[in-house]
């Protein structure tokens, strides 16, 4: 039996790891890893790549369906982290390839970046500091702001983070709504929360709109001209899931016009490009998909994705699927 290889997929402009430490010692006794770091988002093919038995895949490289076809062996691709929009999924399914995930990684990250953001479009943060950075001393810069108890906190998506931003909007007193039409009945009961039936109902009643979802079919564009006319007049908007939710030259029109009253983007349609004129705007704060971070919650991240692996070269077994294919061929081969 040979030892099995793991390749680890990083990019120069988006790295999670610099070395390999973690992950050799979760799979040491049964897999070599190696790390290959690409230009870009395409994956160039590899020698080591094409005798790989697993990968474990940063959120920018592009695993495609053509790349795919190059990898014979493969039996699991984990996504480093919870998103798994790089993955052909459907590929991979037809290969009998695993594809996986670690969603349960920066929940609390994510969840106080909202709220930090959140927070700075409330108190007009941008503003008062520009207004101190020009020699002013004027709290006026910072009007309109709102008191929060009261306003409504909308969710769009109410998994792991939007649960846990949920609770902290409801720390603040906000009154927080949400729409998720995959969450059981009742939930909203156990967290003391309301419910919206569609997107069309939450949006009207929002004050703040904050996104939780993952980006498909479904909610690729969610924000566009439409969804953006049914909100309040100077609603607030924050996007730390992922960034073709919000369609960025419309939300741009809307904060233009006055339509939003704030925009806070962690993560753009294009990343890392985007329309400068966003940072003109005083009402808007741009961060570089940054909510995730934490020393610890990388450390989580990596651990977690070493061990779905360790599991399925071990059993054949795969957690944490995000494509159907639960069970892959034998753990080594000879």
């Amino acid at each position: 039996m040979r030892e099995a290889i793991v390749c680890m997929l990083e990019s120069k402009e988006s790295r999670f790891a610099t070395d390999t430490i973690l992950e050799q010692e979760a799979l040491g006794d049964v897999a070599n890893v190696h790390l290959l770091v690409f230009d870009g988002r395409d994956v160039d093919r590899t020698d080591i790549l094409t005798r790989a038995d697993a990968l474990i895949v940063s959120h920018h490289p592009r695993i495609s369906g053509s790349v795919i076809e190059t990898l014979p062996q493969i039996q699991a691709i984990v996504r480093n982290g919870a998103g798994f929009d790089n993955v052909d999924l459907e590929a991979a399914r037809l290969a009998g390839i695993a594809v996986c995930n670690v969603p349960d990684y920066g929940t609390e990250e994510v969840a106080d970046h909202t709220l930090l953001l959140t927070l700075a479009l409330e108190r007009r943060l941008k503003a008062g500091m520009q207004d101190v950075s020009s020699d002013g001393w004027n709290w006026a810069a910072s009007t309109p702001a709102r008191r929060l108890r009261g306003q409504v906190f909308g969710i769009v998506g109410c998994g792991r983070i939007g649960t846990a931003a949920a609770m902290r909007a409801r720390a603040f007193g906000f009154r927080v709504v949400f729409f998720d039409p995959y969450v059981a009945a009742g939930y909203e009961k156990a967290l003391g929360i309301e419910r919206a039936g569609s997107l069309e109902e939450l949006l009207p009643k929002a004050d703040v709109v904050s996104f939780h979802a993952p980006l498909n079919r479904e909610t690729r564009g969610i924000l566009n001209p439409a969804t953006i006319g049914l909100l309040r007049r100077g609603a607030l908007v924050v996007n730390t899931a992922r960034g073709g939710i919000v369609n960025e030259a419309a939300a741009l029109d809307a904060l233009r016009d006055g339509q939003l009253g704030g925009l806070a983007l962690d993560v753009v349609e294009r990343e890392p490009a985007f329309d400068r004129e966003l940072l003109s705007h005083l009402n808007c704060i741009v961060t570089p998909h940054m909510a995730f971070y934490s020393e610890e919650a990388i450390r989580d991240m990596r651990q977690g994705a070493a061990s779905i692996i360790r599991q399925v070269l071990t059993t054949g077994i795969a957690a944490n699927v995000v494509n159907g294919v639960n069970r892959t061929p034998a753990a080594q081969k000879a």
